[in-house]
């Protein structure tokens, strides 16, 4: 499971929650509809982490919006953020099983801003995080975004693991093995044609009489 995976990863999840995001670092990026870099820095982990390298891995989340059923997938590496009109997705890290494991899984800590006034009040509109933390795609009731417009869900990890990147070619079976062609030479003895039989001289004699 990922959770058991992750246990080392315990320095980057410690790293995460500590340095939660600041005023400044909750504003929205400037243009709508595009990943763009943030000033996060993307922790690497411990010295035991395996696969793909933090910075270049690549989540895959979904977005709803529950007013007008508007669903679309969304592409971000750790450290960018993605603004669709007053929401804002953040990716801090993503993670997956290892290949050997029993119980596959993947995960991403996400971030979600929202412009919007403060509950309860009559403030102005402002942005502010109405969820940070792990998501994971097959215990999605481990960590829910509870926002009654909003909703962000995983839907994988790109990464790999060494060994995954190069095949392993299978040899054939002897019972696979080719056929011998007609023109190969066989081991089997052949048997030698029979020579003529040679007449005797009572054979070659005319008949007397």
């Amino acid at each position: 499971m990922i959770r058991r995976h992750s246990l080392m990863l315990l320095p980057l999840l410690a790293t995460l929650a500590a340095c939660g995001p600041t005023d400044e670092e909750k504003l929205a990026p400037e243009k709508s509809g595009k990943a763009q870099a943030t000033e996060d820095r993307i922790v690497a982990g411990s010295d035991n982490a395996l696969g793909t390298p933090m910075a270049e891995r690549i989540a895959v989340l979904g977005l709803l919006n529950k007013r007008n059923g508007q669903t679309r997938d969304i592409e971000l590496k750790p450290g960018e953020a993605i603004r669709f009109g007053k929401v804002v997705v953040r990716l801090r890290a993503c993670e997956k099983t290892a290949p050997w494991e029993n119980y596959p899984d993947e995960g991403a800590f996400v971030q979600l801003l929202v412009n919007e006034r403060p509950p309860g009040t009559t403030d102005a509109e402002k942005w502010r995080s109405v969820f940070s933390g792990w998501l994971f795609k097959e215990n999605p009731a481990a960590n829910v975004v509870e926002h009654p417009v909003y909703d962000v869900w995983v839907k994988s990890c790109r990464m790999s693991f060494p060994g995954e990147e190069t095949p392993i070619e299978e040899k054939p079976s002897e019972e696979e093995a080719p056929a011998p062609t007609d023109n190969a030479p066989s081991s089997t003895p052949q048997a030698t044609p029979a020579e003529p039989a040679t007449p005797s001289n009572e054979d070659a004699k005319p008949d007397e009489g």
